[in-house]
């Protein structure tokens, strides 16, 4: 390893280890695409310990596209009697507020609720959210020479690196609870 790759996942290691000290809690969504203007199906919110604080299907304004289906496995039909966005939040930001949220590909999963909120003509919230993507790809530490940045890894290959026996689901508690795994392993790493 280099020197360049060697103090990047020092920093890495140091960083997760400090975030471990405040107990977060870790967050994923599934939702009906990749674009801003996809909805959430699905939203799971686990503490420090692994125990789920908040978990809900969503019922989204559109039907859930069946590429997006065959993916996380979320029907129309076992969204049709969940509650609306809107009904829920208020509960999902009390489980936030004042903490610390671990989320992998955090700009992703921020934007779709910024999005939701937009649609309710809501204010945008500040969520105290560390990014586990981008901390796991300051510890693994590979330039992208195409990109010229530090190469980005998805969940499921984070997964592997540390050899976690949990599944990448594309199911909001399984992915959060990887994620959780992720940064405990990057925070239990030998500098």
């Amino acid at each position: 390893m280099n020197h360049f790759a060697a103090d990047t996942r020092s920093r890495a290691i140091a960083y997760a280890r400090s975030l471990l000290q405040q107990s977060p809690l870790y967050m994923d969504t599934e939702t009906t695409g990749l674009s801003r203007d996809s909805e959430i199906v699905e939203i799971s919110i686990i503490d420090d310990d692994g125990q789920v604080v908040f978990e809900s299907l969503i019922r989204p304004q559109n039907p859930i596209p069946a590429a997006v289906t065959a993916l996380h496995g979320i029907t129309d039909q076992m969204v049709a009697t969940a509650p609306r966005f809107g009904l829920v939040w208020p509960q999902i930001r009390g489980v936030m507020y004042g903490r610390q949220v671990g989320i992998y590909n955090s700009n992703f999963d921020l934007g779709i609720i910024e999005g939701e909120l937009k649609r309710l003509n809501l204010r945008p919230v500040t969520i105290n959210a560390f990014c586990i993507l981008d901390l796991y790809s300051e510890f693994r530490a590979e330039w992208d020479p195409v990109r010229r940045r530090l190469r980005r890894f998805s969940l499921e290959s984070a997964g592997r690196y540390f050899q976690i026996p949990l599944p990448n689901a594309h199911r909001a508690r399984a992915d959060a609870l990887l994620a959780r795994a992720v940064l405990h392993c990057s925070a239990g790493a030998r500098e």
